[in-house]
């Protein structure tokens, strides 16, 4: 395997001394004094070295990497350090070894720290490596969740949560160098798990800078001493330990982004009426998705396309919902009204439509997604009488912006969204600008922005919207009685689902 290869295999970003100095100074800083110290992937030896430098009342330090050619580098770095307690660097692979063990024979307070490996499961899967743990769904998610993309985690992820149960009950510290978005999946593992995890500290780094990576990341401190029970976390501005900071946290069941904004809007939040969906999901938007030039449908192919208009909808992506892109005349190809109804009836119905599917069906029959797998030929998901639903309030899921949109029907047909958007459908525009302008108000923006981290890749997703109680909000503003005849008036049976059916009749 080349370089490169071995690289993305083993997530190997080399932790520069530079970095590895700071991060012991700013623990010595936070009063960590380790009598043993622990590093799970010691790599060429830089992170164990500046620790042994600055502890110099450690009476012992261990590190340990899958790597033989570290073992022996980082063997050959921590033997120039004088007066050094006594080290060992010894080969092994993290997912065979039994840290509970490992931790129990060091004396303790401990300080278990490193830098473990940037890279997913699935990328790993993607090069054939098998430098990962048993393939399990370790997260126990649920549906769909479990074969799409809340099943994909960071090996750092995998790691750091074992390393955390190996410390329950030690008087120990972890420290680790990871992506911010896994610091905050592993604390809210432990939390919701009642595992012990305190005095957490996020402190930003330059991954750019350090490690070339385009990916917002941290030094992570947390403590397994039973000091810390509070379930908060401080998150620095920068790489000082007395920096200005905020507070994350982990209240009623969920991970908070600001202690103090949500202590202040959390009444708002609770089960709702409504239901957040997402845009449609095709995975083959060179077949599906269309563009207008000179009165005829495009693909991405470039190809103009003969089809029957039953089964095209007007789209909306979500940067146009987002505001930062025009929005432009794009179509999408539906060919479902529900997830899993056949989809052979449109051969009768369009068949000038099935004529082009079967033509681009090595496209569509390709598709890698395994939510595609058993199910109708030429499938979409993220589709049912929702998505057909005349108006929408919508929000795109990877701006950094809450900002609610009332979308309405273009040419007489209900507008689709894509697979990163969110919306709620309504039959009538008055439900829609009712709704878009309680989810506008002061008080739903300050509960969002307490829950969402817009750090994440997709910093709004359905879950986090689903926390706002439209009905409490509603009431807190005075429009309880409004939204409660609007929804009357507008459960109806849904018009644009009808032209749907009438198509297949």
């Amino acid at each position: 395997m080349s370089a490169a290869g071995k690289k993305l295999e083993y997530g190997d970003y080399q932790t520069p001394a530079e970095l590895a100095d700071a991060s012991c100074r700013v623990l010595a800083w936070l009063l960590v004094r380790p009598q043993s110290i622990l590093e799970p992937t010691c790599g060429m030896g830089s992170f164990l070295k500046a620790a042994v430098e600055t502890f110099r009342d450690a009476a012992m330090a261990k590190g340990f990497d899958i790597n033989a050619a570290y073992v022996g580098m980082a063997r050959s770095l921590l033997d120039q350090v004088t007066g050094a307690p006594e080290v060992s660097v010894e080969r092994a692979n993290f997912f065979d070894m039994d840290w509970a063990s490992v931790v129990a024979s060091l004396p303790q307070p401990l300080l278990v720290l490193g830098n473990p490996p940037w890279v997913t499961n699935s990328t790993l899967g993607c090069v054939g490596s098998d430098n990962l743990p048993e393939k399990s769904n370790f997260q126990n998610h649920a549906g769909l969740d479990a074969v799409t993309g809340k099943s994909n985690f960071d090996i750092s992820e995998y790691m750091l949560i074992r390393l955390s149960e190996a410390l329950q009950g030690k008087d120990a510290t972890l420290a680790m160098l990871c992506k911010t978005a896994v610091a905050r999946k592993v604390m809210g593992y432990c939390w919701r798990k009642g595992l012990e995890m305190g005095d957490c500290h996020i402190f930003p780094i330059d991954a750019q800078r350090d490690f070339g990576a385009a990916v917002e990341a941290c030094l992570f401190v947390a403590s397994f001493n039973g000091r810390g029970k509070d379930q908060s976390c401080i998150v620095h501005d920068d790489f000082k330990p007395a920096s200005q900071c905020t507070h994350l946290g982990f209240r009623n069941g969920l991970l908070i982004s600001n202690v103090e904004g949500y202590a202040e809007w959390g009444f708002l939040r609770g089960e709702t009426g409504y239901t957040w969906r997402s845009g449609v999901k095709h995975d083959c938007a060179r077949v599906m998705e269309f563009t207008e030039r000179d009165g005829k449908l495009v693909n991405g192919f470039g190809e103009s396309v003969d089809i029957e208009d039953e089964f095209v909808y007007p789209l909306l992506k979500s940067s146009a919902v987002a505001g930062s892109r025009r929005a432009g005349e794009r179509w999408v190809l539906v060919t479902q009204r529900s997830v899993g109804e056949d989809t052979s009836p449109i051969a009768r119905a369009a068949p000038r439509t099935w004529r082009y599917l079967l033509a681009h069906a090595e496209w569509l029959d390709n598709r890698a997604s395994i939510i595609y797998k058993k199910r109708p030929r030429f499938c979409v998901f993220g589709i049912g009488e929702y998505s057909f639903a005349p108006w929408k309030v919508a929000i795109s899921g990877f701006y950094k912006r809450l900002d609610f949109r009332v979308i309405g029907p273009r040419l007489g047909r209900a507008v689709m969204l894509d697979d990163t958007a969110y919306f709620l459908g309504c039959n009538e525009e008055s439900e829609a600008v009712l709704l878009a302008d309680l989810l506008n108000s002061a008080p739903a923006r300050g509960l969002l922005s307490s829950l969402v981290f817009w750090d994440a890749k997709r910093p709004i997703t359905a879950d986090v919207l689903s926390q706002v109680s439209i009905e409490r909000l509603a009431a807190h503003l005075g429009k309880d009685c409004v939204l409660k005849q609007s929804s009357q008036n507008t459960r109806s049976k849904n018009p644009q689902l009808d032209l749907f059916c009438d198509a297949l009749a």
